[in-house]
């Protein structure tokens, strides 16, 4: 057998560089590059064999463990888990930040693999620097905290482990039903460990993306429900985007007329005009598809997850409703006591339509009259105005209308969050894509947002991580490349958590546009607390007076935030000022523009028959309290139970 001596470190990075993965017959490589912020861990190592052994690797320098790794995951949601970003750090603190960018990957089944430095294999120098000590069993590092959001974990204690322990990595990373993060952690010593690797080992290695296919007898279990239901309704999910199936899911539904609802991750598959498009559904859905499916007999999910923003916490689908399930997981396809169909949807869809041999849905004008309503309740939140008291509501509270005003006082804005939003989304060209995560512009753009190109909508909220959005806005650039513009819509709350990567984009020449919507709190937040029956208790970003956290709104110019960095900027408090920045924007080349929305609170979407589930005071001085408890039993009774 031929071999060739390498170190630990120099045979992953030639392994890194030969994966590819086919997928319908094409050929490309698997992983892009690597991020990387260098420390004791990876710098001697592994920073070592990227000098000698990358080739075709690109490198870039991350700022933020959780931001490169955040970046990385966005990258390959963008990409349909087609590529993927690898991601390094030095040991302790360094490692630990990309727990949480793991835990988005895993939730939302995306593909990122960490590597993350290690202590000491040998424990000879024990405790090394940021080393936290277990006496109990030192053994444990803090790369033990990936156990808990990885799909799979490993630690490289010897150099020749790393042969089956790379090949069980990427069995994961190319995995579409068990995919997410990985996790190799790296001893530091262990990385310059040499060994004789079979040559073999480093070949060209082709990642077959298999479809799965259905079973006739699950194809004619669903069948045959389908064909009983009067009021059936589709679930377009994130499996239909990564499945690459949205013309087969467009053709079942216009040869069914069975309408369909969209999760955060399906958004984008189909245009929001077609006639069968009842857009968001849950939670932050809106009225068109939480009125039909209120009334569904019948739920077929295709690559979604059922989570409980989709399901409105099992209260949206009443306990006469049946489901069949698409999905290539297994795990997935059960849920909601479902006819599971464990298949590929780009497969299983146009064999399901063939086995119904002519079904149409009974629906009259249910469908078209349920879109219209929601059509008009578009036009009116991307009309309201904070001055037209007739047509300005408070959407959570009325109680809270002064926060409103107060805070139109102290920052001089007058927009309205629905309005801005309505205004970017009319003035970004059709294959530009949304980036986003956290906080009320999620629910916002669920509803709201008005997708026309293709898998332009690249949403987070499996995890809904704070701090997402920026660095997420760089891996969908490294995606799309020049041709397109990415806009990152984000609050002050998750800016302020995480925006190291808007560095990286400034170094890189990388433009991306950054949507920052300040409405000086985590507005979204305080709507749940106040909703419930609670006082405002630290989500407003206020100065601190004689009572606490309750003097004037902090008015912080983010704009000269951004243009610090080097990045294009602009201050916005009036819809004349949004749309001069937004033309101006767009003249900008290779360099990140920031746009400082100054958004009144309570502005933004709220309801359209949802309820979401949370944890309610059973006990409580509040009368507020009570009545939220009442009101959380009388959803709880109506909801499903499995």
């Amino acid at each position: 057998m031929k071999t060739v001596r390498l170190t630990m470190a120099q045979a992953l990075v030639r392994f890194l560089e030969n994966q590819y993965i086919e997928v319908d017959g094409r050929q490309s490589r698997f992983v892009r590059g690597v991020f990387m912020i260098p420390g004791h861990g990876n710098v001697v190592g592994f920073g070592q064999a990227l000098s000698q052994e990358a080739k075709h690797l690109e490198i870039y320098q991350g700022k933020n463990e959780q931001g490169m790794a955040q970046a990385a995951v966005a990258f390959a949601k963008q990409m349909k888990r087609k590529q993927i970003f690898a991601v390094t750090s030095s040991i302790g603190p360094g490692a630990a930040n990309m727990v949480t960018a793991c835990g988005t990957a895993t939730a939302n089944n995306v593909p990122v693999l960490v590597l993350p430095g290690d202590t000491y294999a040998c424990r000879q120098p024990d405790p090394v620097l940021q080393q936290v000590e277990h006496t109990h069993n030192l053994s444990i590092s803090t790369n033990d905290a990936f156990k808990a959001v990885c799909r799979y974990w490993d630690r490289i204690v010897r150099p020749e482990q790393l042969m089956s322990a790379a090949i069980s990595a990427f069995r994961v990373l190319t995995d579409p039903a068990n995919t997410g993060a990985v996790c190799l952690a790296m001893p530091q010593d262990v990385e310059g460990e040499a060994y004789d690797y079979p040559v073999s080992f480093f070949a060209k290695r082709v990642w077959r993306l298999e479809r799965r296919p259905a079973t006739q007898a699950a194809l004619a279990d669903a069948a045959e429900a389908i064909k009983k239901a009067k009021r059936p309704m589709l679930v377009c999910g994130g499996g239909v985007r990564y499945s690459e199936a949205h013309a087969e899911f467009r053709a079942f539904a216009e040869a069914t007329g069975i309408p369909f609802g969209e999760t955060q991750s399906g958004k984008g598959a189909v245009e929001w005009t077609h006639p069968l498009n009842l857009g968001g559904l849950g939670v932050t859905g809106g009225s068109a598809a939480n009125e039909i499916a209120k009334k569904a007999d019948l739920v077929i999910g295709v690559g979604t997850r059922y989570t409980d923003f989709t399901t409105s916490s099992k209260w949206l689908f009443k306990d006469n409703c049946k489901f069949v399930n698409i999905n290539v997981s297994e795990f997935q396809a059960l849920k909601m006591e479902a006819i599971p169909v464990v298949a590929d949807a780009k497969d299983a869809l146009p064999r399901l339509l063939k086995a119904l041999d002519g079904y149409k849905a009974p629906y009259t004008d249910e469908v078209k009259k349920a879109q219209s309503k929601w059509f008009k309740e578009l036009e009116r939140l991307d009309g309201i105005k904070f001055e037209d008291k007739d047509s300005w509501k408070p959407e959570i509270n009325d109680a809270n209308a002064g926060s409103a005003r107060r805070f139109a006082h102290d920052l001089g804005a007058e927009l309205t969050q629905t309005a801005a939003l309505g205004a970017i989304n009319a003035m970004m060209d059709d294959e530009d894509v949304a980036i986003g995560a956290a906080g009320s512009l999620p629910g916002d753009m669920q509803r709201m947002w008005r997708a026309v190109g293709q898998d332009t909508y690249n949403m987070e909220y499996g995890y809904s991580t704070m701090g997402y959005e920026i660095a997420g806005a760089l891996g969908v650039k490294l995606a799309i490349g020049p041709e397109h513009e990415v806009y990152s819509f984000c609050g002050d709350g998750s800016f302020n958590m995480l925006h190291g990567e808007l560095i990286t984009a400034v170094q890189e020449h990388k433009k991306i546009n950054i949507c920052l919507f300040d409405n000086a709190s985590f507005g979204c937040i305080n709507n749940l607390q106040v909703g419930h029956g609670n006082k405002t208790l630290v989500t407003e970003l206020r100065y601190r007076n004689k009572d606490g956290l309750f003097g004037n709104f902090m008015n912080i110019d983010y704009a000269k935030v951004a243009e610090a960095y080097g990045c294009k900027s602009w201050s916005i408090h009036t819809m004349d000022e949004l749309v001069a920045a937004f033309a101006e924007a767009k003249k900008v080349k290779n360099c990140p523009v920031l746009f400082d929305i100054k958004v009144l609170p309570k502005t933004m979407t709220d309801g359209y028959g949802s309820w979401w589930r949370v944890g309610d005071t059973q006990v409580s001085e509040r009368p507020e309290n009570v009545a939220a408890y009442q009101d959380h039993l009388a959803h709880e009774k109506d909801a499903r139970k499995y």
